[in-house]
């Protein structure tokens, strides 16, 4: 596809009613930062006075949006949560950058999870229920620090982004369990044929 360039593909009336979104969803992506949209969340639900809020994530984007509702519902008290997953497929127009070329259209089959989080009640016979997180374990928003945005840090500590990290023997720079190698070991003496 390096001859190819993709393009917005025109959307139809329907498409464009359909795809209009409610104040109180939240569309997931891969590039939004997980602060933003937990404080956005938190400020529709206790300042603005949404009862509901709907959280849907597509593609790689679904575990950001599973983290951001569970620290959601560690800052709201008494949320309820119902969640589904479905697929959707995707059809993306490629035009291309050289004459003689044909315009492409591939489809993508991509999954997608909606997380409705709610101060009322829901359905407790659905599938993806969950019930409220219990109020001893939820906490302020203030109360909450990010850590490199509550994903786990790419870089150590130390020079270069190696980390000094711990070995089976303690401290020191090593390497991962069942990759150290073994130094003590002398190589084998090769083996000779048995003339017979």
């Amino acid at each position: 596809m390096d001859r190819y360039q993709r393009v917005e593909k025109p959307k139809s009336k329907d498409e464009s009613e359909s795809n209009g979104r409610k104040e109180n969803e939240i569309r997931i992506t891969t590039q939004g930062r997980i602060r933003n949209y937990t404080t956005y969340a938190s400020s529709l639900l206790q300042d603005k006075g949404s009862d509901e809020i709907v959280l849907t994530a597509m593609g790689r984007a679904i575990n950001k949006g599973v983290m951001i509702a569970e620290l959601i519902k560690r800052r709201v008290v008494s949320l309820h949560q119902n969640t589904s997953i479905t697929s959707a497929d995707i059809t993306d127009m490629w035009e291309p950058l050289e004459e003689g070329l044909l315009p492409v259209e591939t489809t993508r089959h991509v999954s997608m999870i909606t997380i409705i989080l709610s101060k009322k009640e829901l359905d407790s016979t659905s599938k993806g229920y969950q019930p409220p997180t219990p109020a001893d374990q939820v906490k302020a928003l203030n109360e909450f620090e990010y850590e490199g945005e509550g994903l786990p840090s790419k870089r150590g500590k130390g020079r270069s982004g190696r980390g000094w990290g711990r070995t089976r023997a303690g401290r020191g720079r090593g390497r991962a369990r069942g990759h150290q190698r073994n130094r003590n070991l002398k190589p084998e003496a090769p083996v000779q044929a048995a003339a017979a």
